[in-house]
């Protein structure tokens, strides 16, 4: 019989972060404001470059007025930018809005598939998107959503090392049962808003300050700056009188 292969260490200590981050956030979930998929989709693709707080004072009126994909599909572009303005890159989104409810009402009846493959053939839809519908709405864990919160978080604790979120995604995949893929975005975003924000974390009040790897978690734990982590002076320097 085959022995299966021990745990690695950071599979080990990446449960444990995961472990101590429930226990810090059980409220943690997704921010987004929905009722049923198609709205969670809009509602992520929406909330690109824009704070879910603001995303949720829009789809409101968004789904009042197109409550399902082949309404929306038969939306007039000028009335969709004009609701969801707000958001920012009104245009674009609108776009992305039209073009996933037109794909939905043609290819799939209007019913938000089930699949990683059919999902990101949809416009506007990418991997983050579609693994926030399928893991929030369907219960379905084909990914992990690795946004700007998640990537940084990652990154400082040490148990993702990469710029590109895709690369991430699959670094974290490796070391994370499928069953926490969707948790282990709500618990990290939540963390990277509450606690290791990305101009001054809060380090001191840190529930896994202990497994962190960054190497300026001590610093600001004792409330200081360190000057690796200043950010760079911008325009010309005052020239001083000598050097006039």
């Amino acid at each position: 019989t085959r022995v299966a292969a021990p745990p690695s260490s950071k599979k080990v200590r990446t449960a444990q972060i995961l472990d101590l981050l429930e226990q810090a956030h059980p409220e943690a979930r997704c921010a987004l404001e929905y009722r049923n998929p198609f709205e969670l989709v809009a509602a992520t693709i929406l909330s690109a470059q824009c704070t879910d707080e603001r995303v949720n004072q829009v789809t409101p009126a968004l789904f009042r007025r197109y409550p399902d994909a082949r309404k929306m599909a038969r939306a007039k572009p000028e009335d969709l930018e004009a609701i969801v303005r707000p958001t920012g890159f009104f245009r674009a989104k609108s776009r992305s809005l039209l073009g996933c409810a037109t794909a939905l009402a043609e290819r799939h009846g209007g019913v938000v598939p089930r699949t990683m493959d059919e999902m990101t053939k949809l416009p506007g839809v990418g991997r983050k998107t579609a693994s926030v519908v399928l893991g929030h709405a369907y219960d379905i864990a084909e990914g992990i959503a690795v946004d700007t919160h998640v990537l940084r978080v990652t990154n400082r604790l040490g148990i993702a090392k990469a710029d590109d979120p895709l690369v991430v995604e699959r670094q974290l995949m490796a070391v994370i049962p499928r069953e926490r893929w969707t948790r282990t975005t709500d618990l990290l975003i939540f963390h990277g808003r509450k606690i290791c924000i990305a101009r001054r974390p809060r380090c001191g009040e840190c529930p896994v300050f202990a497994l962190c790897r960054w190497p300026h978690r001590q610093a600001y734990a004792m409330g200081e700056t360190p000057r690796a982590a200043r950010p760079a002076r911008r325009g010309p320097r005052k020239r001083t009188a000598a050097a006039r």
